[in-house]
């Protein structure tokens, strides 16, 4: 009978591995395509349609619109649009002017296929980067490599905040903001545990979490988030976007990532490849 249970769980965790992949793959093919679609002179409003028209053809549907979150009201987008200062949380009206040639946009797209959650997100720079700007969004996506190398279950989730800080803020010297993180997901559950800060708590009760070690079959979406001027930020009354505090460029990049007893296995690795400046 235990040799029979233990086919069923293999079966029940392999199915389960397989459906996130699926999920995380329709994220990676709206990414392909809004990466040589995108265009100085769209609206945000054009980007939020075009990925709700992408899910769709994928059989799936966007995890985050509707979804609520304490005081907020219901998220009004298919996608998280967030432009320049904006580091995260953008709506499609959060701009109200086309993008145009300087703009750093992130799109951070969440999938629902048949009940199991996709979630992940990349920057994109119109035009030709400021050397500024190109080592900030350079340093993201290291520290996300770097970050996702130590999700293995001879690490804990503190392993992944000393690695991105270290990298971040004591290496390159940018900012990583404060009070938002990754998390993990699953069926139907968009956030679920565990938190994954981007930094070192001030102390143990900040984050519960943090000693646990990466347990195999976790699945997270990690997501650094930085600012290149301070790691404070602001948002206004109830609204959705969050800004950096001294209106400075942000950068935001999340992969999935499932926990298997060799190491992770980065469910969205296709997003490395993308080119993430748009021809003006």
């Amino acid at each position: 009978m235990s040799g029979l249970r233990d086919l069923f769980r293999t079966k029940t965790e392999a199915d389960r591995a397989e459906l996130a992949l699926h999920a995380a793959q329709c994220v990676v093919k709206a990414h392909q395509h809004l990466a040589g679609w995108l265009r100085p002179g769209m609206t945000l409003g054009r980007v939020d349609a075009e990925v709700a028209s992408l899910l769709a053809k994928q059989g799936c549907v966007s995890a985050f619109k509707g979804y609520k979150a304490g005081r907020h009201p219901p998220f009004p987008s298919h996608a998280c649009l967030s432009v320049n200062a904006c580091v995260v949380h953008g709506t499609a009206a959060s701009l109200d002017r086309p993008l145009q040639p300087g703009d750093l946009l992130k799109i951070d797209i969440g999938v629902r296929y048949k009940g199991m959650i996709g979630d992940a997100a990349w920057t994109y720079c119109f035009g030709e980067p400021t050397p500024l700007v190109r080592r900030l969004m350079d340093c993201g996506k290291e520290s996300l490599r770097r970050g996702c190398a130590v999700l293995t279950p001879q690490h804990i989730w503190l392993d992944w905040a000393r690695t991105v800080q270290g990298y971040v803020e004591g290496e390159c010297g940018f900012h990583l903001v404060r009070g938002l993180g990754g998390h993990g997901y699953g069926h139907n559950k968009l956030h679920d545990a565990p938190f994954v800060s981007n930094v070192v708590p001030d102390s143990p009760g900040d984050w519960p979490e943090a000693t646990e070690r990466c347990a195999p079959g976790t699945l997270v979406a990690v997501e650094p988030m930085l600012c290149s001027g301070t790691s404070r930020t602001v948002s206004h009354g109830n609204a959705w976007p969050v800004f950096s505090a001294d209106g400075s460029p942000t950068v935001h990049y999340e992969h999935d990532v499932l926990v298997t007893e060799v190491g992770p296995r980065i469910l969205t690795h296709e997003l490395d490849d993308l080119p993430d400046v748009i021809a003006c």
